[in-house]
């Protein structure tokens, strides 16, 4: 982490803040065939100048969460305030409901019927159930579009970031990869960044993966059902999906298009070996990425506690990509 972030992190803790606004709104999305919700922060000044652009940040939530989540749980938004208190730039930040998607086009198309009639699920059928499971292009080509002709963005790659945690963070990760003419940066809180990742335990530098559909379940554990219906039915399907072969792909194809990558984990997290190996994979094929482990479990007083190292070190690539 570089000195200047280190800075801009502990002068956020100790400035009074002035307030951004946090609203809630809505799209079509005709990727899914439905209207979602998301919620979106807008920086203090953004009302006094109506014609100043902002750079965006996307957050995505991560497995059974919302759109709500980043700000009532992790306090997304009182951290972007004391950043731009700080010194930070000012940026927006959108927030979409994701559902348990995975953020990828699913395998298995699913049952829309189905789905609405299921009745043991907590969120209602009405904010939950698609026909269309194309949530990769819902995130980079819907909501980015509407979201460029609603609010005052600068509407180019230069001044877009992405970033989850959790399943949000293996979508973060992957949909900069997959679509690096939309991104130019990604950040991951606790991703499952190797989902095929199979051992060792603790992380030894002699990477096994699953090689059979018996092995990825084994690996999955209580994420089994949802990964599965998105991420495909045969090990094939799952490669084709994964962080490190996209970037692997990117790299040898067009490398001046690879996104600026971070990612950090705790080191009691269940995922902390599959970002271990993140790590050495991306090191192996030279792609150029930050990565940190701190003390921490995977649950929300990590997220809460590193969210500001991410909108801060989102907010460096920005002001780089801005300069003369």
């Amino acid at each position: 982490m570089s000195t200047m972030l280190l800075e801009l992190l502990l002068a956020a803790s100790t400035v009074l803040p002035s307030h951004g606004a946090v609203r809630t709104d809505s799209l079509w999305s005709s990727a899914l065939g439905v209207t979602k919700h998301y919620l979106v922060y807008l920086p203090p000044s953004y009302d006094a100048n109506p014609t100043r652009r902002y750079s965006v940040a996307y957050y995505l939530h991560g497995y059974s969460g919302s759109e709500t989540d980043w700000v009532r749980l992790g306090h997304l938004d009182a951290a972007m305030d004391s950043l731009i208190a700080a010194g930070a730039p000012e940026m927006i930040v959108v927030m979409p409901d994701g559902d348990d998607s995975w953020y990828t086009t699913w395998n298995s198309m699913g049952s829309y019927s189905a789905c609405t009639r299921d009745t043991t699920r907590k969120e209602p059928a009405s904010t939950f159930c698609v026909p269309w499971p194309h949530y990769d292009d819902y995130i980079a080509r819907d909501l980015v579009h509407h979201v460029d002709s609603v609010y005052r963005t600068i509407p180019d790659r230069a001044h877009r970031a992405i970033a989850g945690l959790s399943m949000g963070g293996f979508g973060a990760v992957d949909l900069a990869l997959q679509y690096p003419d939309v991104w130019s940066a990604a950040a991951s809180h606790s991703g499952t960044l190797q989902p095929m990742y199979a051992g060792p335990h603790p992380y030894a530098g002699r990477d096994v993966y699953a090689a059979n559909m018996g092995q990825l379940r084994a690996t999955a554990g209580d994420l089994w059902p949802s990964l599965e219906q998105a991420l495909g039915k045969d090990t094939a399907a799952w490669r084709s999906r994964d962080p490190l072969t996209r970037a692997e792909r990117l790299q040898a194809s067009r490398p001046s298009m690879m996104p600026a990558l971070y990612f950090d984990v705790g080191a009691d997290d269940r995922f902390v070996d599959q970002n271990r190996a993140f790590d050495a994979g991306l090191t192996a094929v030279h792609v150029p990425h930050e990565y940190h482990e701190y003390p921490g479990a995977h649950n929300w007083e990590y997220w809460r506690t590193h969210v500001g190292q991410s909108l801060a070190w989102i907010g460096e690539r920005f002001e780089a990509r801005s300069g003369p």
